[in-house]
């Protein structure tokens, strides 16, 4: 009977692991990345939730984070992201996964002129697919994936800390969600953080 009550309990017990696993759909990231490229795009969301919420709950963490007081000092808390890591980063994914995501564009300052390197979107690439696909089912996505196919560049008016934690559609228990928060959020770190001269090829 002990034996028989122990099985049924660990039946269900591996029904829930599986069903909380298998919550969030995974279709979109599958038809656009290889099973290499998903593992480089968790290391970049990884990377994000650790150096902002250093392995806590990640929903929790972002929630407690004092948004306000931070875009009122004009230090956005994504500023906190090391940018040597960040770097570090890049180097630890492939080149492949890389460009499906981002590329460099040519900046110039008015009116000094002077050109830099800039972190922006490949608009029509892998990522965007992705964006494309999920917000499908997200219109909020959809929203955010137009703006970045229309600028080719990633935008801190894009997504407002306060939309995230009020609207629906940015569940931050979702991976998908915290994939393109990450995304969003390295990208402007290193859009502000970045100081290279452009050097034409």
């Amino acid at each position: 009977m002990r034996k028989t009550i122990l099985l049924i309990f660990g039946i269900a017990f591996l029904q829930l692991n599986f069903s909380c696993k298998s919550q969030y759909s995974v279709t979109e990231l599958n038809n656009n990345f290889s099973n290499e490229q998903i593992a480089d795009l968790n290391k970049i969301t990884d990377f994000f939730k650790n150096q902002l919420c250093s392995g806590s709950n990640f929903k929790k963490c972002y929630k407690k984070i004092p948004h306000e007081h931070l875009e009122a000092t004009g230090a956005a808390f994504w500023t906190n992201i090391d940018f040597e890591k960040q770097k570090e980063l890049y180097e630890n994914i492939s080149k492949s996964t890389f460009d499906k995501i981002w590329m460099f564009c040519k900046s110039t300052e008015y009116p000094s002129g002077k050109e830099s390197k800039h972190l922006c979107a490949v608009a029509n690439g892998h990522y965007q697919k992705f964006l494309a696909d999920f917000g499908n089912k997200n219109t909020r996505i959809a929203k955010y994936a137009d703006r970045i196919s229309a600028s080719g560049d990633f935008n801190g008016l894009d997504i407002n800390y306060w939309e995230v934690l009020n609207n629906k559609d940015f569940d931050l228990n979702n991976p998908n969600i915290q994939l393109i928060l990450a995304i969003h959020y390295l990208s402007l770190n290193d859009q502000y953080k970045r100081k290279e001269k452009w050097i034409s090829e």
